[in-house]
């Protein structure tokens, strides 16, 4: 089982003097965050395309077993709500392609305001397939269903297990490739995850043995992310 954990992006200016040392300049805070952690999820790219300079840039600068994992754009999600967005993902695609082999999934978070239309997912679901795993992260509940569950296991794609309140899904595993997100226990990206609460989850991901597991935080705030991203890791080592 590989298991890659990390953190819901890097550059947090108030992470200095938390996670990044005083000492590191900002230039070199992704070189530093591999030091840690062997995944990225990216969610900068949610609210515009990266350029392929920036992209081919962070290429560069990772190790070799380091991947990344991007954001679809809300172009496609929040905007064009799925519906006839076939361009844009291209155009989506083609920008994160410069990782090159360093590409992992691509995750997908559907709006709250969207609720479940099996038809549109399963269109959308079939316009974004290709070598990377679709990550599909509902905030509205109407979408846990079997039906739902069984769609997204026939084209291949994950859940992703979150614990944002209000749409928390089943841990329910679609793929082979098992995708956690953790928003913060206090909502808002906010609130440090307790060792027992990472030890649980880490023993209920062994006991399901996916053959790749996902785990990024997005507690930000405050620096907690970093911190438990690393313990969540040591569990597993």
């Amino acid at each position: 089982m590989d298991v890659r954990v990390g953190t819901s992006g890097f550059s947090y200016k108030h992470w200095k003097g938390v996670f990044y040392p005083d000492d590191v300049p900002q230039r070199k805070w992704l070189e530093y965050y591999t030091n840690h952690f062997n995944t990225l999820e990216i969610n900068a790219s949610f609210y515009r395309l990266p350029q392929k300079k920036t992209v081919e840039g962070w290429y560069e600068r990772t190790p070799k077993d380091f991947n990344f994992v991007f954001k679809g754009s809300k172009v496609v999600t929040h905007i064009k709500k799925l519906k006839d967005c076939e361009d844009e993902i291209k155009a989506f695609y083609r920008q994160i392609s410069y990782v090159k082999e360093k590409l992992g999934p691509v995750l997908w978070q559907i709006p709250p305001g969207l609720k479940i239309d099996e038809t549109l997912l399963e269109a959308f679901l079939s316009t974004v397939v290709s070598g990377s795993t679709p990550v599909i992260e509902f905030r509205n509940a109407t979408w846990y269903t079997d039906r739902i569950f069984s769609l997204l296991e026939e084209k291949g794609a994950s859940l992703c297990l979150h614990d944002m309140p209000g749409s928390k899904p089943p841990d329910v595993v679609t793929s082979p490739v098992l995708y956690l997100r953790f928003h913060g226990l206090k909502g808002r990206y906010r609130g440090n995850y307790p060792d027992e609460h990472l030890k649980a989850r880490a023993e209920w991901v062994k006991s399901v043995s996916p053959s790749l597991c996902y785990a990024f935080f997005n507690n930000d705030v405050e620096g907690y992310a970093p911190k438990n991203a690393k313990t969540l890791k040591d569990f597993f080592d």
